[in-house]
């Protein structure tokens, strides 16, 4: 299953399992880069514009493909908290007095700091504590009272290895009148997730992990129920209906989601996305998931009390966390003198596997474990 893909990607070792991080680029992606992005600088005496705003369509188009999604409901942005951003902004119901946002304590730092500068200072950013569970949606259910106007769930989270359940939160937002949005920077490309089956009103993500796409190539998805009720304030001539009109009196939103595009748009970093994001979503996130799962399970049929992570399967995302207590620093010695790449955290060694790993990397993760623990 897994010696296929190996040799697509480009791995500068047998031990690479930081993909929770950054992940590995394809082979393919350099001359791909180069037929986007510079031969039409470079090979044509004509402007490039025209080929370059290709690349957007075919990066917005491969989005779809990987989400379930209509391409005009996504819109290329710069990074998750610059999306959030504009569309915190964009909602009357969140730039009114005593409006409420629901976050956990667990998510990344910077969707909290985002949302805290982009709200009102009368606003309430509320967290569920860190030492609830996220994964049960009884947890979510008690919480989501209602004065709640909009929850920021992350699919994954990036230091416990938790899966949030996304069905349940939905379904309990669209019942309380309250809007949803889903952060999946961790699980883009690795747990499945079927915008036309789940439904949220927005999704902020970003390619540079499992999608092994590199940075500045986040996107947002704006349900287009909820999507003329948006009103972007940092917005740009490719945020107009016609960007090519002209006229500095008149502004019209465009009418599908990239009204939140802004100004003059990157080209370079969405030619490397489109390319891989095609890649994964034509092997599909029901396969890439099993493969993860699969080495994930070898892990923990070898070691048990060292796990944080949850052990049921719907309740963990694509990492693994480790916790070996006063022997950490040893094992994290050992494991990069092997040159097996993770990192840690609070809670411990996250590990995650991607689909150009195999069970000898697995073995030799858990090999070098076992000596030095």
């Amino acid at each position: 299953m897994f010696s296929d893909f190996k040799k697509d990607f480009c791995l500068a070792g047998p031990g690479y399992l930081l993909n929770h991080s950054v992940g590995r680029p394809l082979k393919s992606t350099e001359q791909v880069f180069k037929e986007a992005f510079f031969a039409p600088w470079q090979d044509s005496g004509r402007e490039p514009w025209g080929q370059w705003l290709a690349v957007i369509d075919d990066f917005t188009f491969a989005l779809s493909k990987l989400f379930n999604g209509q391409q005009k409901d996504f819109c290329p942005q710069v990074n998750l908290s610059s999306a959030l951003t504009k569309i915190v902004m964009s909602l009357d119901r969140l730039n009114r007095e005593h409006a409420v946002v629901l976050m956990s304590e667990q998510d990344f730092p910077s969707m909290g700091f985002a949302l805290k500068k982009a709200l009102p200072s009368s606003c309430e950013l509320r967290f569920i504590p860190k030492g609830l569970d996220i994964t049960d949606p009884n947890v979510w259910d008690s919480h989501m009272s209602a004065d709640v106007d909009l929850v920021f769930v992350s699919h994954a989270y990036s230091n416990t290895g938790q899966q949030a359940p996304l069905a349940e939160i939905f379904t309990l937002a669209r019942e309380r009148g309250c809007l949803s949005l889903v952060d999946v920077a961790q699980s883009a490309g690795i747990i499945p997730l079927n915008l036309a089956k789940l439904q949220p009103d927005f999704l902020i993500g970003s390619s540079v992990k499992w999608l092994c796409a590199g940075p500045g190539a986040a996107y947002l998805w704006v349900n287009p129920n909820i999507l003329p009720s948006c009103q972007p304030k940092d917005v740009g001539w490719f945020s107009h209906e016609n960007p090519f009109e002209f006229d500095i009196h008149d502004f019209r939103y465009h009418p599908t989601a990239l009204r939140f595009w802004g100004g003059t748009p990157s080209i370079a970093p969405y030619a490397i996305a489109a390319h891989s994001i095609h890649y994964f979503a034509d092997i599909g996130s029901e396969q890439l998931r099993k493969c993860n799962q699969l080495l994930l399970d070898v892990i923990m049929d070898e070691l048990d009390q060292e796990i944080v992570s949850p052990r049921e399967a719907d309740k963990r995302s694509g990492t693994l966390v480790l916790q070996f207590g006063e022997q950490q620093a040893q094992v994290l010695a050992a494991l990069a003198k092997a040159n097996i790449s993770v990192d840690a955290r609070s809670l411990g060694i996250r590990v995650s596997p991607h689909l150009y790993n195999d069970k000898a990397d697995i073995q030799q993760l858990l090999a070098v474990i076992k000596a030095n623990r």
